[in-house]
């Protein structure tokens, strides 16, 4: 037996159409692509299940991050079928940089998901 746990996923777009994330990522080195894809595909496809599997931490109430390499993803989970990755950096220091944070936070007030 097995559940249908289909997650949508909802890239930050400006109000230009912009998708901002896709962007960052297609313009990564192939192998950090490669493993970013790969992390997006499993949560469309495990749903909520996915975030056990990969590296994540909250950052701030509903505010939370994925790490892979070097990079980190900053997304709310709204329900059991909906995320909105909202800012994607690159982690340079120890901690999330402020304005990186900050953006994102800024991102999900705008959104109503935080």
């Amino acid at each position: 037996m097995y559940s249908l746990s289909k997650m949508n996923i909802y890239d930050y777009t400006t109000s230009g159409g912009k998708n901002l994330i896709e962007e960052y990522i297609d313009a990564l080195p192939v192998t950090s692509k490669t493993e970013i894809y790969a992390a997006r595909q499993l949560i469309r496809d495990k749903g909520v299940e996915a975030f056990s599997l990969l590296v994540t931490r909250q950052l701030y109430k509903k505010l939370w991050e994925i790490k892979i390499s070097q990079e980190r993803i900053m997304y709310v989970i709204q329900d059991k079928n909906s995320v909105y990755m909202l800012h994607i950096c690159k982690k340079q220091k120890g901690k999330a940089e402020k304005q990186e944070l900050e953006k994102a936070k800024k991102r999900a007030k705008a959104a109503g998901l935080l």
